[in-house]
């Protein structure tokens, strides 16, 4: 494993982060909503799962998912359901008063953990994503490095984000259009859920 894979792994996730995602989504939600520490708390959670789920395909889960379909099947259809309960509650209360709609502290890590666990998909991704960059021979340890990269790197990106979105005007801006964009955001996860149940 070189410095050169690993960058152009770095950048691969980048990538893959920033295009909207039922995780980006609901990171910048509840930024905007609950503040600096709730969206670290919830990027936390959801880089560590992405990180796991990046270790798992190291690890040949994509693999296993690929012999025992049924397995892929059931996490697909668990985490379909999430996304649309969340898309529901989120729905139903557009207009709680913003105190009480974000996830403070270890609901907020939780909450992501769960959105992440929600998109099995992303197992084959990650799997496709290292066969191309990485050379199959790797150490136990550098897969650990790997894995550690990820986690760093989707930690930095969710306090990023946050930092910017939990400023003054975008709180303001977002307690104003609070039922608008909640019920947008419903909307969109619902969709990526009846996407992530249905699709092929």
């Amino acid at each position: 494993m070189t410095t050169a894979q690993l960058i152009a792994f770095n950048l691969t996730l980048l990538a893959a982060m920033v295009a909207p995602g039922p995780a980006l989504l609901y990171a910048l939600r509840q930024s905007v909503a609950g503040g600096f520490a709730t969206g670290v708390a919830t990027g936390v959670g959801l880089g560590l799962v992405a990180a796991l789920w990046t270790g798992a395909a190291l690890l040949g889960l994509n693999a296993v998912f690929a012999l025992v379909p049924w397995a892929y099947l059931a996490l697909k259809t668990a985490g379909a359901a999430y996304l649309i309960w969340v898309a529901i509650q989120l729905w139903r209360h557009a207009h709680t008063p913003v105190a009480d709609s974000a996830r403070p502290g270890a609901r907020a890590f939780l909450g992501g953990v769960l959105v992440n666990l929600a998109n099995p998909k992303s197992v084959l991704f990650a799997g496709a994503v290292l066969v191309v960059i990485f050379p199959p021979d790797m150490t136990l340890a550098q897969k650990g490095l790997i894995f550690l990269n990820h986690f760093i790197v989707e930690v930095i990106v969710y306090s990023l984000f946050a930092a910017c979105l939990a400023s003054g005007p975008a709180r303001a801006g977002y307690l104003r259009l609070k039922p608008i964009i909640d019920r947008t955001a419903a909307v969109i996860l619902g969709a990526l859920g009846l996407r992530l149940l249905f699709g092929r």
